[in-house]
């Protein structure tokens, strides 16, 4: 399994959403750069639950969670969790961990915006640096 650390923006999708159509001045936009952990061993996006709270996202349920451990606990998740990394973005629902000082990115978030991940230069690259590539049969 690859880990390395990245530094990336998350922001409230509906605001940015509000913004672009003038509803929402963009220093109103709730953002913050933070730093994540690309795992290659997890699946989804963990936000640490202070950024939740200040993104203002809202909750849609809960998950399930198995840790490295082997532990199991229901974590809350939340929607509307804008992702931007390497110039591209997307939307994504993220696990709220209230442990965590920064952020977990799992294989849904480097997949969704098609990035490969090289763990001998612990870093993550386009696999199409002209744009987002999908495989189709």
């Amino acid at each position: 399994m690859g880990r390395f650390s990245v530094e990336f923006t998350l922001a409230n999708s509906i605001d940015v959403a509000d913004e672009r159509r003038g509803l929402l001045p963009a220093d109103q936009v709730r953002q913050i750069t933070i730093e994540g952990l690309v795992d290659t061993g997890a699946t989804r996006l963990v936000i640490p639950a202070n950024v939740a709270e200040q993104l203002g996202v809202r909750e849609v349920g809960e998950v399930q969670v198995r840790y490295a451990d082997r532990r199991r606990e229901t974590r809350q998740l939340v929607d509307d969790v804008l992702v931007e990394l390497l110039g591209r973005q997307a939307t994504f629902r993220a696990v709220v961990e209230p442990n965590r000082d920064s952020a977990l990115i799992g294989a849904i978030v480097f997949e969704e915006l098609d990035f490969v991940v090289d763990c001998v230069t612990r870093k993550l690259y386009p696999r199409d640096p002209d744009g987002l590539t999908s495989e189709m049969e």
